[in-house]
């Protein structure tokens, strides 16, 4: 009875022979095709328009796989708590269309050494251009979030919550940190009457635009993908008079013909009202951030939320060196990193206010390195960033933007991941291992000549124990140089290199 072609894109992988693929699943993409001797091969798709998302599954017979398709919906359905949209009956075809068209690419990219993988660009390649023209209204940046951390702020004199005085706390934090935006996250429209046009009472979202605006702080709201595409050019229209940066859309949950078409129609009229979008609850990327650059994330990623809910039996620090190599090979990813809590693999609990992460401090730092991703959520509380300023500081001098060279210096898949980003003269490293603890050693002889000035998060001595345990080092180096960096279990680092 289940619909299978009905979820969210976000699992944890499956480790199989293509022989032993479960015949009663079907897989979302990417997947990945170990050849043995690092040769792999990964099946991605681009340009994914007026057509469904391809799945696969195996026969369990034969070393072969099929492709597998959400059939045409025939009957949509409101369902609460948030008035989404759901399919309760489909026809026996997958796609309508009239005259001459092009398909979806379907790409098997082929590499050689796992550390080819994650800066693959095929998917981005393959997309049609740019159709919105001028793209110097868009902008990126980091967010103080508000939904994984429940609100969750404290040591103030007001109730936290969904209210004026919260977010111009939320406000006056980005500022003093020199963070881009905040974000509305569920709850400033009462989602069960999906109507995003009309604001709680608790708010006045026009004097939250303009405090934010007098700080520098630009706003994102959140919404379900039906729910703005039922008020589409009247909500693009009064929020981006208002002064709104973008949406957050959430809760598409499939990728059936008609869902594609309702994001490109989203797409479009976002970007005449030159608002940008992070996409949720949304298939895996098909390149359409080229097509559509005002769309600057996507989720389709087991990312932290998962947190607040699954026990320590989902292995995150093993999905965590194993994403960058397969989903970033289909595009950005909003994972929402940054937890301020940190949980050795006995010590992690479900905690649905105060939510940890499994793994290390460090471990959090380097994803802001790891992940590709133009806008990238603060996930823990303001309170909690003030009491933790040295590594709410190093996050924040972490770029999103104007990275123009990216380099994977080591790593395996499922293993272990060391990333390194160029923006001008300076790198950025990010490094992460699963519950295993390894040390490596980094060789900068990727530098251009010259001195530079290196600031690096460690884990500290006792970090397989107290996860949340980091040793801040700062050191000059040359591209001669050699440094060896120990990362616990769970654990991880992150530097920055400044030229002198």
């Amino acid at each position: 009875g289940e619909d299978q072609y009905a979820m969210a894109f976000q699992n944890l992988y499956t480790k199989s022979s293509i022989k032993g693929v479960d015949t009663n699943n079907i897989a979302f993409l990417p997947i990945t095709i170990d050849c043995g001797n690092e040769l792999k091969m990964t099946l991605l798709e681009s340009d994914l328009e007026d057509y469904p998302g391809m799945f696969i599954k195996g026969d369990g017979k034969n070393t072969s796989l099929q492709g597998t398709f959400a059939h045409y919906p025939s009957e949509i359905k409101n369902f609460p708590p948030r008035a989404m949209k759901r399919i309760t009956k489909r026809t026996d075809y997958i796609a309508r269309t009239t005259g001459e068209r092009n398909y979806p690419w379907r790409i098997w990219a082929i590499t050689e050494k796992d550390t080819e993988m994650p800066v693959n660009n095929l998917v981005y390649a393959l997309a049609s251009p740019n159709r919105i023209g001028d793209c110097s209204w868009i902008k990126t940046g980091k967010v103080a979030w508000d939904w994984w951390n429940d609100w969750g702020i404290s040591d103030v004199d007001f109730k936290a919550g969904i209210n004026m005085d919260t977010y111009k706390y939320y406000i006056d934090f980005a500022a003093d940190n020199h963070i881009e935006f905040v974000i509305l996250d569920e709850g400033w429209y009462n989602p069960e009457k999906g109507d995003m046009l009309t604001v709680i009472p608790e708010l006045d979202l026009e004097e939250l635009i303009r405090y934010g605006k007098s700080k520098g702080v630009d706003l994102i709201l959140w919404t379900v993908f039906n729910v703005l595409d039922e008020h589409l050019e009247a909500a693009c229209k009064k929020y981006s008079e208002m002064g709104i940066s973008g949406f957050k859309v959430d809760f598409l949950d499939r990728d059936d013909q008609t869902a594609v078409e309702m994001t490109y129609r989203i797409a479009n009229m976002t970007a005449k009202y030159k608002l940008t979008l992070d996409l949720h609850g949304f298939y895996k990327p098909t390149g359409l951030n080229r097509t559509y650059p005002n769309i600057i994330n996507f989720e389709a990623v087991f990312g932290m939320e998962e947190m607040k809910w699954s026990s320590i039996q989902k292995d995150m620090m093993e999905y965590d060196v194993t994403m960058p190599y397969i989903r970033m090979m289909a595009g950005p990813v909003d994972y929402t990193p940054g937890a301020m809590r940190n949980a050795s693999k006995k010590d992690f609990k479900d905690i649905y206010y105060n939510p940890m992460s499994q793994g290390t401090r460090c471990h959090q730092l380097a994803a802001y390195v790891v992940h590709d991703s133009p806008l990238t959520m603060l996930a823990d509380n303001p309170t909690i960033y003030k009491r933790e300023q040295e590594c709410t500081d190093f996050i924040i001098s972490i770029p999103n933007k104007g990275i123009e060279e990216t380099r994977v210096l080591q790593g395996k898949v499922g293993e272990s991941i060391i990333m390194a980003r160029r923006a001008g003269t300076s790198w950025y490293i990010g490094g992460m291992t699963d519950w295993t603890a390894r040390e490596i050693t980094l060789d900068f002889d990727f530098l251009d000549n010259g001195n530079y000035e290196v600031i690096l998060f460690k884990d500290g001595i006792n970090a397989d124990k107290q996860a949340e345990d980091y040793k801040q080092e700062q050191f000059t180096i040359t591209p001669a140089s050699k440094k060896k960096i120990r990362m616990a279990s769970g654990g991880g680092f992150a530097m920055t290199i400044t030229k002198k």
